[in-house]
């Protein structure tokens, strides 16, 4: 079961690294002057590195086999899970705009670039699969700690 959470931990960070590059590409960090990103850098950069800590420390664990690391993975994940909730919930009214047409004329003006949310750019799949991943990762990583499966 621990190579199924790493397998599914690596895949997850793959779609979250995806829709990292692309807020920074779209002028995330930018936008946070003006607040036109609705994602807080703070959430989105502490998603990413308590993220890719717990990986390591998951890694070490897989290699190791100590179950206080597993342990801390799963305490690792709590915050990042967290994290991701919240920025779910400022992403969906970004897409909601862009499923409904708003903004449409000011994305399409020239210049008009930092009017539109970096995280409009982020695909829908990728989003879903990101998120379905991350809960299918940290339910396998509490299952793993508590010694279900074995080791």
């Amino acid at each position: 079961m621990d190579i199924a959470a790493l397998t599914a931990w690596v895949v997850t960070a793959l779609g979250g690294f995806y829709m990292l590059g692309t807020w920074i590409r779209r002028g995330g960090i930018r936008q946070q002057q003006t607040g036109t990103s609705r994602l807080p850098a703070p959430a989105v950069f502490g998603h990413f590195a308590l993220a890719a800590i717990g990986l390591v420390v998951w890694i070490i664990y897989v290699v190791a086999d100590k179950t206080a690391l597993a342990w801390t993975a799963f305490g690792l994940l709590l915050p990042v899970a967290l994290l991701g909730f919240v920025m779910l919930a400022r992403w969906i009214p970004v897409y909601r705009d862009r499923a409904t047409g708003g903004a449409t004329t000011a994305a399409s003006t020239p210049g008009a670039e930092g009017a539109v949310p970096a995280e409009r750019h982020f695909p829908v799949p990728v989003v879903v699969a990101h998120g379905l991943l991350a809960v299918v990762t940290v339910v396998l990583v509490l299952l793993t700690a508590l010694g279900v499966g074995g080791s």
